[in-house]
């Protein structure tokens, strides 16, 4: 039986770190790759390490659970220790400017935020009730959005003014990760069961073994791969004057960016976020995954469809409303098939294939980006996420089954 307070205190701390998270997600999002762009002009591979450095983290998920698993740790400690190496890594790179100590830092660092998600998703199945999972969820994540929202827009701004000001800007990010430190290491949790074997790689065996995860991966590869393919290409499609996106006949500014790659999206996000948590716990996954990869293809097509103001903040919108619905599917989605106390495995396997796509996608990206305009690559993407909903319909009827069986899980064991 789910303790209440264990609930109540995951939930005071997780609110605490959503501001956290929300600063943090602008410096993957947008700010990092700016700073690349503006300041250090940084080429197509050095600004496709800084987009990807959250997907080494991701790839580094088995291993850090193996390792978590074998020491004994309880989880929460682990993440703590783990956002603890993000200051240091943001520290570095606000003391020393110079582009490889920033390439290298932008890694290490969106490698901390992003590889101790399948501990925090354990976490979650341990401390939030099957019922209630996605509501808690959500509801944090709003905290996180409008903190997003809001730091896009200042630290935007900021930029603007002197694109100076961004050692202070890494500073800030260093603090956000103390912070999360701080949360992290008072959320109740205990030490994985021991799975066996010795393989840091040891989970991905759950490919091999469950058929309905296996098949789920793929999907998500496609469709993941298109989005990832195309959300570096945001900043770079604004920021970049060769592509001509001009507002009022000017080139964008920092704080324009900003408001179309982070405030407005943010915004649609905070709006969606409890309805799409509320719908987690009711729905049918794979129609919710179905109904949001159609708006993932939208909010593309949209943003690219043309070099117009208008169809720009159509596609912010669009995909801020998408995003919305796919932070709770991609981190929840596992509790919904998983062992409960495999929940981090799973979770680890699922985060590897992210982080594997989110290293390649930006390399293909910014290598298309030469011979190709940005419109056709958003056609190429919304077909990928096409052809990834259509091997999703046959697996719906399995979509409710897999809620059930969660819920029922939990109450067999309350």
């Amino acid at each position: 039986m789910l303790d209440a307070k264990r609930t109540a205190l995951t939930y005071r701390y997780e609110r605490w770190r959503a501001i956290s998270s929300g600063i943090l997600e602008t410096a993957g999002g947008t700010f990092l790759l700016l700073i690349a762009v503006r300041w250090y002009d940084a080429g197509s591979l050095a600004k496709a390490l800084v987009a990807g450095g959250g997907s080494v983290g991701l790839m580094l998920g088995p291993w850090l659970v193996a390792r978590v698993e074998t020491a004994g740790w309880p989880v929460a400690r682990a993440a703590a220790r783990v956002a603890g190496l993000g200051a240091v890594g943001f520290g570095i790179m606000a003391l020393v400017p110079a582009l490889p100590v920033f390439v290298i830092g932008s890694v290490v660092t969106m490698a901390a935020s992003a590889v101790a998600v399948p501990l925090m998703t354990q976490i979650y199945q341990e401390n939030y009730p099957a019922r209630q999972r996605g509501k808690l969820f959500s509801r944090t994540f709003m905290i996180r959005i409008a903190t997003a929202a809001a730091f896009s827009e200042l630290a935007g701004r900021l930029l603007s003014a002197n694109l100076e000001f961004f050692r202070g800007l890494l500073v800030v990010f260093a603090a956000a990760f103390v912070l999360a430190s701080y949360c992290l290491g008072r959320l109740p949790s205990r030490p994985l069961a021991a799975s066996g074997g010795t393989h840091p790689f040891r989970a991905l065996r759950f490919v091999r073994d469950d058929a309905l995860f296996r098949r789920t991966l793929g999907m998500w590869m496609l469709m993941g791969f298109a989005n990832l393919m195309i959300l570096p290409l945001r900043v770079e499609y604004l920021a970049n004057p060769a592509h001509g996106v001009t507002w009022g006949g000017q080139i964008l500014t920092t704080a324009q960016i900003a408001l179309l790659v982070g405030v407005i999206p943010n915004l649609a996000r905070l709006v969606m976020s409890p309805v799409w948590g509320w719908l987690f716990d009711r729905m049918n996954f794979f129609v919710l995954r179905i109904v949001l990869n159609a708006g993932f293809a939208l909010g593309m097509l949209s943003f690219f469809g043309g070099n117009h103001l208008g169809w720009l903040i159509v596609g912010a919108i669009i995909y801020g409303i998408a995003n919305g619905g796919g932070d709770v599917a991609w981190s929840l989605w596992v509790t919904k098939f998983a062992p409960p106390e495999r929940v981090a495995d799973y979770m680890s396997v699922h985060t590897f294939f992210t982080g594997v796509r989110g290293v390649i996608a930006p390399v293909v990206a910014f290598q298309l980006v030469a011979h190709w305009s940005v419109a056709a690559i958003s056609w190429l993407g919304a077909s990928m996420i096409v052809v990834a909903t259509l091997l999703l319909i046959p697996e719906v009827k399995f979509g409710k089954n897999a809620r059930s069986a969660a819920a029922l899980t939990e109450e067999v064991s309350e």
